[in-house]
């Protein structure tokens, strides 16, 4: 009976494998309701579920909580302006499309990247000219993986981590949000250390490789990745927070930002977040054809020679030491500010998103895409309660999905 259970479950296993879902304009996802063939099918307890969705309430003003295992979405609530059709700017979690957008770039346009990510990228070939000669000689010796692991030494904000040494330095950087993703701010920020000595959040450290496929595909890496990732995986509407007119630099008249932010703001459907998770999840596959490279994609899961600092491989976080408790080692994921998560278990076969958001981020100025759904005005006013429950609620959150899994 043992061997005849694990080998039904590795059948199983084998048909999720196969199996993508078709944009949700056809026939989306493939979804299970009742908690009985949720048990039965997806090894998930939902009541469990219903426990991780009350906990993120209290994280974020606005948000949901999606979950998919086996190829099968079994659970999908929101709360506040969550919702399937809201639009929200997803802060952080932008760096993980613009990881991916890289490495389509690297395997489309190999003779740009003959050392692959040892690729010393501060050069006229990868970036504009008026950057050069640059401002720090240090910066010629910058690999592309360095700048994807943040270890390439280009100012952030605090701690910074040195060989897992958890360090204050001062006079971090003080505004790490949209001004951090103009192309000037990018390419001046100093260095806090040589590259690769140190590793520091910083999301000018991601916009770099933003700007280097637009250097090497002569299009905006929005345009870039609807034609090769968002397009193939079937995504809804979907863009970026591009209009901010308040900020000093790299807008034009209209407020709009020249170029696109690789440090974040991106703005997706919340089951299209899950496609990009299931396509990490399938090692960068995607029915039958190989989106981004398979190692590539693997390695955002795991430590990475380019930062033996911090776990943080390429813009993912990871869990190869097994920091986090109560949640398999091989796990991966990608928050944002305001609460958002996307998560990927390859063990477990399983995705999920935390939705998140506060007022702000579901503006739809920011975007000037549609809103398709009504606010019913239930979170109006809502302010958090713990503070440590909200900066905690990335890990948490994962850990309460985990333990949902029941088998199978």
């Amino acid at each position: 009976m043992i061997r005849s259970a694990a080998l039904l479950s590795i059948a199983a296993l084998a048909l999720a494998e196969d199996y993508f879902p078709e944009p949700d304009s056809g026939k989306g996802w493939r979804t299970l309701t009742d908690p009985a063939k949720i048990r039965k099918t997806a090894g998930i307890d939902t009541a469990k579920l219903d426990e991780a969705f009350e906990y993120t309430k209290l994280t974020s003003q606005h948000g949901g909580l999606l979950v998919v295992r086996h190829g099968h979405l079994v659970y999908e609530r929101y709360f506040g302006r969550g919702h399937r059709e809201a639009l929200p700017e997803l802060a952080s979690c932008g760096k993980a499309f613009t990881t991916i957008a890289t490495g389509i770039a690297m395997k489309e346009f190999p003779d740009r990247f003959p050392n692959g990510l040892d690729e010393k990228i501060f050069t006229p070939k990868h970036l504009p000219s008026q950057y050069f000669p640059l401002n720090d000689p240090r910066k010629a010796e910058i690999s592309l993986g360095q700048v994807l692991s943040m270890s390439a030494g280009l100012k952030g904000m605090n701690p910074v981590y040195v060989k897992g040494e958890r360090q204050t330095w001062e006079n971090p950087t003080e505004d790490n949000g949209p001004y951090s993703t103009t192309d000037d701010f990018a390419m001046r920020q100093p260095l806090w250390c040589a590259p690769g000595d140190c590793y520091s959040y910083s999301t000018a450290s991601s916009h770099v490789p933003a700007m280097i496929v637009r250097h090497v595909t002569g299009m905006e890496m929005e345009e870039y990745m609807r034609r090769n990732l968002t397009g193939p995986l079937g995504f809804g509407t979907w863009g970026y927070a591009m209009y901010r007119p308040k900020l000093k630099g790299g807008i034009d008249a209209n407020g709009r930002m020249f170029h696109t932010p690789g440090g974040g703001s991106i703005a997706l459907r919340s089951t299209d977040a899950l496609r990009f998770a299931y396509l990490m999840l399938r090692e960068g596959r995607w029915k039958k054809r190989q989106i981004v490279d398979a190692e590539y994609a693997r390695q955002c899961g795991r430590g990475v020679k380019y930062n033996p600092h911090f776990a943080h491989s390429y813009n993912f976080n990871h869990n190869e030491a097994g920091n986090l408790k109560g949640v398999p080692k091989d796990a991966f994921w990608k928050g944002g500010a305001g609460g958002y998560a996307i998560y990927v278990v390859p063990s477990l076969d399983l995705v999920a998103y935390k939705m998140g958001g506060n007022e702000s981020q579901y503006d739809p100025q920011l975007t000037r895409l549609p809103v398709r759904y009504r606010y019913d005005g239930s979170r109006d006013g809502w302010k958090p309660g713990d503070p440590k429950t909200v900066g905690d609620a990335t890990g948490n959150t994962l850990r309460m999905v985990v333990a949902a899994v029941t088998g199978k």
